[in-house]
């Protein structure tokens, strides 16, 4: 990405066809969407890029199969095929996981949950399957777990992407593939499939693809009003949050995509004029554990309280449990769902489910992080209705000529984007179809492509490249300025304990190319070891916050003193966040 710096001096100085914002997925698919029509885009976020909601998901690129039981038809099939999109634009993002529905005590799976699974299977990517090879499609390649690649079957220079039907398998499969189940000696399962990703890294890669379109995109942005020209939006009013300086973003159309946060610009245009309803935070909170805690190799389908059920999943080396899904009561608080921590109730919540599931006696002090995020869901005004059933985009456009654009899923971002862009064509009566379905998003790397530096732990290979895929290449030269930047951010001396792979190459690289303005922009967004090794980087001692911090200031300009700043503020932010539960 450009400097901050150079995007402050290109949002002041230029006049650009839309301004967004906003630098959450949806915010970010705008502004790539937007700028691969041909229109000139500035993209402003107020605190970090994924900062809300899009950095505190399940990772999940997925169709819903809990929203079959609400025979939200629609939702799924559309969720369904940007899944097929996503895998197909950034296969190194976006990767297939298999699922497994359990079953014990000589029992058969839940015939039910097949029935479902069917479903699932007939609105997956149909089309594609019926062009398999033998029905006239091309050649094959089979995938780890099962999962289908087929060759490019729509001419358009990428590879699509089909998953198998779901089968069920023996209870062998189902202990190898989720060995913490292996006490419980389950029967048999259904073993389906999704696909799975980093949503913080997701969002930046689709933000680094629109810079290549000529988007320009800044955080540390607060937008305090729309600019007005005859009654019409002409831009936004910004405060750069680094400097307190104050400027004008000149545009001719605004985009609002804050999500949760949509209704605090111009709440009354949107309250009043739209008859927007009003938009209901639903908080999510997720738990990490260590491999060795509760070792699983496929995403595991938990029953839990309330009829729900939650995921276990494989991902970055260790466990991730989640989700929760509560309303988040209304605040006067405008800064309320800023730093969201996870309740007590809800850590105990999944505790209790992933305990009794997998016989296991887990506590929060085994956690290895924890975070919670809040949900943009449209209230329906039924008080009989989950808080959870309304999954859908919602679009408005009021009297100044903004459109908001709010609601919606991590799977749908793309289609979310094109609904926004759709409008913005619509009215100039402009000729520009869509293009993102056919634009990658970054560029795969294989490990035997990526040189070899002394010092790189083996593992950080392979999670280099499913990171930043071509980018890798990048990072893997920063690793070669210093000895210490080949060196994992966390150091550990217990064997039993092996250090997680992310280097600090990857903080200098975060600080240098990606706006990385904080510590915890490069521990909880740029690596996930915020979320991965929260005792390790939350420490009090601050050992690791000093380290990240110090390897920041080379490349911001930070003094001695600056620096122990930002590496305590890390710490309070951490605290706010609750990454260190019990």
């Amino acid at each position: 990405m450009i400097t901050r710096s150079n995007a402050l001096a290109a949002l002041a100085a230029d006049t650009f066809d839309v301004v967004v914002v906003g630098g959450g997925i949806t915010g970010a698919g705008v502004a790539l969407d937007a700028a691969t029509r041909g229109y000139s885009v500035a993209l402003v976020e107020r605190s970090d890029y994924a900062s809300g909601t899009s950095s505190r998901s399940s990772k999940l690129v997925h169709g819903g199969l809990r929203y079959l039981q609400n025979f939200d038809l629609g939702l799924v099939r559309e969720a369904l095929l940007e899944r097929q999109i996503n895998v197909k634009l950034a296969p190194h993002l976006v990767k297939p996981l298999p699922l497994v529905v359990a079953a014990f005590e000589g029992q058969r799976p839940d015939r039910l949950t097949g029935v479902g699974l069917n479903l699932y299977d007939v609105m997956s990517v149909e089309r594609l399957r019926s062009r398999r090879p033998g029905r006239g499609g091309g050649p094959a390649v089979k995938e780890a777990h099962g999962a289908l690649a087929i060759a490019d079957l729509d001419g358009d220079g990428l590879a699509d992407w089909s998953p198998d039907r779901h089968r069920v398998i023996p209870g062998e499969e189902v202990v190898e593939r989720l060995p913490a189940l292996a006490g419980r000696n389950p029967t048999s399962g259904y073993l389906f499939y999704d696909c799975q990703t980093d949503d913080a890294r997701l969002v930046l890669t689709v933000l680094q693809e629109a810079e290549r379109f000529g988007a320009v995109c800044c955080n540390g942005l607060e937008v305090t009003d729309l600019l007005d020209a005859g009654g019409r939006s002409s831009g936004v009013h910004v405060t750069d949050v680094v400097s307190g300086a104050a400027f004008a973003v000149r545009a001719q159309s605004v985009v609002n995509a804050t999500g949760v946060w949509a209704d605090r610009l111009r709440p009354e245009e949107l309250h009043d004029e739209a008859e927007v309803p009003v938009i209901r935070p639903s908080r999510g909170t997720h738990l990490t554990l260590r491999h060795d805690q509760l070792p699983l190799v496929s995403g595991a389908i938990i029953p839990a309280g309330g009829g729900r059920s939650i995921f276990a999943l494989p991902w970055l080396g260790g466990t991730l449990i989640g989700t929760t899904d509560n309303e988040v009561e209304p605040s006067e608080d405008p800064h309320s769902l800023d730093h969201v921590a996870p309740q007590p109730e809800d850590i105990a919540y999944l505790l209790d489910a992933t305990n009794a599931y997998f016989g296991t006696s887990l506590a929060p002090a085994d956690l290895a992080g924890a975070f919670a995020g809040v949900r943009p869901l449209i209230s329906t005004g039924d008080p009989k209705k989950s808080v959870d059933i309304s999954r859908k985009a919602e679009l408005y456009e009021t009297s100044s000529g903004m459109i908001t654009i709010t609601g919606g899923k991590l799977t749908t971002w793309r289609r979310m984007a094109k609904l926004a862009v759709d409008r913005l064509v619509e009215r100039e009566a402009r000729d520009a179809p869509c293009r993102t379905h056919e634009i990658p998003l970054g560029q795969a790397v294989g490990l035997d492509e990526m040189a070899q530096v002394e010092g790189v732990p083996e593992a950080a290979y392979a999670q280099l490249a499913g990171r930043y895929g071509h980018v890798a290449h990048e990072v893997l030269r920063i690793a070669t300025e210093r000895g210490e930047f080949a060196q994992p951010v966390v150091a550990s001396d217990d064997p039993a304990r092996p250090r997680p792979p992310d280097l600090l190459a990857e903080v200098v690289h975060a600080a240098r190319h990606e706006q990385a303005r904080t510590v915890g922009d490069a521990l909880l967004r740029r690596t996930r070891l915020g979320l991965t090794a929260a005792r390790d980087v939350a420490a009090p001692e601050g050992v690791t916050a000093r380290r990240v911090a110090v390897a920041m200031a080379r490349e911001l300009g930070w003094d001695a003193a600056r620096t122990e700043t930002e590496a305590q503020a890390f710490l309070v932010e951490a605290a706010r966040e609750g990454i260190v539960a019990g």
